[in-house]
């Protein structure tokens, strides 16, 4: 797992539009946590954030520093203003390491297929499948090697090899590539 770690600041006060229309002028992001507990209103650096957005998928566990509290966070939500290139604001949903989670992940094909040396053409289907597992567990994606795949074949979800512990809840013969 890659550990990817972020700062966050309370915000104690202040919420609502015009209050987060003042924090992304100051160069913050507004943001939620939502978990068990009463949802958590936070503030992150913008540039920060832009920074590990590169590496963050809906599948990366990020570690969230508030003050001295740590908590373990995925990202379920982001929202942005394309045409200002400006994040409006981001949700989080937290996790805790002894609870089994449902997750999409995303698929990602490696090799080169025998069937496009014979005029075949590689096409990828799905792009992600929902996995279930402990957050600790969670791959951040799935490799599929597609080397022996030749002409009219096809490679299916039930022909993916998971990691200890991962449970796939996408159909078997749902169709891959």
């Amino acid at each position: 797992m890659n550990e990817v770690s972020l700062t966050g600041v309370l915000r104690k006060e202040d919420f609502g539009s015009a209050g987060a229309r003042r924090e992304r002028a100051a160069g913050r992001i507004p943001a939620v946590i939502y978990g068990k507990e009463e949802p958590v209103h936070i503030t992150l650096d913008t540039i920060e954030f832009r920074n590990i957005l590169r590496r963050v998928s809906e599948s990366t566990l990020l570690t969230l520093k508030i003050g001295r509290k740590q908590k373990l966070v995925l990202m379920k939500a982001l929202q942005e203003n394309v045409l200002l290139d400006q994040i409006t604001h981001v949700d989080f949903f937290e996790v805790t390491t002894d609870e089994v989670l449902r997750a999409n992940v995303s698929i990602v094909l490696e090799g080169h297929p025998e069937g496009v040396k014979f005029g075949g053409v590689l096409e990828q289907v799905a792009y992600e499948v929902e996995v279930e597992c402990l957050p600790l567990d969670l791959p951040q994606h799935i490799l599929v090697d597609v080397s022996g795949l030749g002409l009219n074949e096809a490679i299916t979800v039930g022909d993916i090899k998971l990691p200890e512990g991962v449970k796939i809840h996408t159909s078997a013969e749902a169709t891959i590539a």
